[in-house]
């Protein structure tokens, strides 16, 4: 619902777990997405919408309590970190910091006590496309 993590709405909310073949190739293991429905009291920046495309009253939206997809998400991550043998995961994602921002921020407003990701080491993926390719902008990285 905008840029200010204590402030504004989580409206979605998606994860992947991944795994590792025996030639050493990670591959997607288990997605996560959830619609999710705004806190109480939460801003919700109309610019923020309409970028997303988010309609919050789109009969067919489904969405679901922050705490409802934190749980099942934190529940997936958790059992990926035991069966690997780790203790916190690296949330990795473009502009990474904005999103675990945004993971903190719920984790504080619901007071969860059993996080599975890193309070503050994320990485970046327009960082590591800069150390790989040379090129911080994906699409331009991709080709």
């Amino acid at each position: 619902g905008g840029f200010n993590s204590a402030t504004d709405a989580l409206l979605e909310i998606a994860a992947v777990t991944i795994g590792m073949d025996e030639r050493g190739f990670v591959f997607p293991e288990h997605t996560y997405f959830f619609r999710v429905e705004p806190f109480e009291g939460a801003n919700i920046e109309a610019a923020a919408l309409e970028f997303t495309g988010i309609k919050l009253d789109h009969p067919l939206r489904m969405a679901v309590s922050e705490e409802t997809a934190m749980n099942d998400i934190f529940r997936g991550v958790r059992k990926a970190l035991k069966a690997n043998g780790c203790k916190r995961a690296v949330l990795v994602g473009h502009n990474a910091s904005f999103d675990l921002g945004f993971v903190n921020a719920a984790v504080a407003r619901m007071d969860m006590k059993r996080n599975p990701f890193h309070p503050f080491s994320s990485f970046d993926t327009a960082t590591l496309a800069g150390l790989a390719y040379g090129q911080t902008v994906l699409a331009k990285a991709y080709q």
